[in-house]
Parts: C-alpha cells; sequence; structure tokens
C-alpha cells in the first residue's frame, strides 16, 4: 500500500512495465524480472508498516523493491520457476472468478503454480514469452484502471489514506477486464513470437 498522492505515478510504473513485459518480454527477460521483483517486494514491504507512516510506507516500499528486484534478476532460474508458477497462480484465480465466486481453493493455486513451474523450466523460451505476454497485459490493465480512476481498492481503504494495489482484482464485477486481458496477452505473444523467429 502506498499513500494516495504516489497512486498515479504507481500506476504509470506499472503500464510501462506491463507494456516492456507484454511486448518485449522474452528479450528482455532479465529487466522484467527486475521490474516484477520490485513490484512483488515493494508490495509485500509495504504492507508491513502501518498507514499512518508515510515516509516508512515510501522507504519500505523502496527498500523492498529493490531487494525483490535483485533476487529475481540474480536467481535467474529460481525467476523462471516463479514466472511460471505466478501464471499459474494467475490462471487459476482468473478462471475461478468465472466459474465461481471469491477465491479459489489453495490446492488449485498450488497445483496450477507447481505445473507452471515445471512447465517454465522445461519449454523456457516459449514459457518466458507466453508468461511475460500476459503478466505484461494483466498488469497493464491494472495499472491502467489504477491511473484512470477506478476507486474501488481506495474506498476499501479509504480511513488509512493508502492506495493498496490488487494485482489480481483490479476490477470486481467488471466483466470485460479477463476479455481485454486475453486480447491483450494474444497481442504481446504475437508481437514476441515475430520477433523471436526473426532473430533467428
Amino acid at each position: 500500500m502506498l499513500p494516495h498522492a504516489y497512486e498515479l505515478p504507481a500506476a504509470i510504473l506499472l503500464v510501462l512495465g506491463g507494456a516492456i513485459s507484454c511486448f518485449a518480454g522474452y528479450r528482455l527477460f532479465k529487466i522484467v524480472l527486475g521490474i516484477y521483483g520490485f513490484i512483488l517486494g515493494a508490495m509485500l514491504a509495504s504492507s508491513t508498516i502501518g498507514a499512518a507512516h508515510t515516509t516508512g510506507l515510501i522507504v519500505a516500499a523502496l527498500v523492498g523493491g529493490v531487494v525483490g528486484g535483485l533476487i529475481l534478476v540474480f536467481a535467474y532460474f529460481i525467476g523462471i520457476a516463479l514466472v511460471g508458477a505466478g501464471l499459474g497462480a494467475l490462471v487459476a484465480n482468473v478462471v475461478w472468478s468465472y466459474v465461481a465466486v471469491g477465491d479459489p481453493p489453495v490446492v488449485v493455486v498450488i497445483l496450477l503454480s507447481i505445473a507452471g513451474a515445471f512447465g517454465a523450466m522445461l519449454l523456457q523460451r516459449y514459457v518466458i514469452i507466453v508468461a511475460t505476454a500476459f503478466g505484461g497485459a494483466w498488469t497493464m490493465i491494472v495499472g491502467g484502471m489504477a491511473a484512470a480512476g477506478d476507486r474501488g481498492a481506495a474506498r476499501a481503504a479509504a480511513a488509512g489514506d493508502v492506495w493498496i494495489l490488487y494485482p489480481l482484482t483490479p476490477a470486481p464485477g467488471q466483466r470485460w477486464v479477463p476479455v481485454a486481458w486475453i486480447a491483450l496477452g494474444l497481442v504481446g505473444l504475437a508481437v514476441q513470437l515475430g520477433i523471436s523467429s526473426r532473430k533467428k
């Protein structure tokens, strides 16, 4: 979570990082790992600080982001497995939102995460392309909705005056989001496959 004053800059960074991942994720995979490590580290670190400490939130987000980014960049193969696992977890959540209300069962998320991790290690090039295209598309949508003024998260956290990033449910009840995610992910996939096949 971040103070509301930082919502728009953070949303713009999410859109830019998502675009890099979606359209050039395979060629710039180490940079993409750094971006997603930073986002994950910033989310985890800032959530440990109380909402009343604005400076503490910002420092925790920056330090956690740098540490998360460094961990994923230096742990390349672990990063590939984590990207596959993250894609598996994302697929579990998106598919479950169409099947039932609420969060998917933990067992389903774990099984799809494990399958994604194994798949990423066996078919690295293609899994990296698919994961970065669809992961980047989702990040662009999350950032775009925050930048456009979707206030669902803001209302949920209004008492503490913080902006909470909800990466798996950016717009509850808006059925067009998964369709836009799939369409944008397919465009990113086509662009990356076209670029990587031309390089060969």
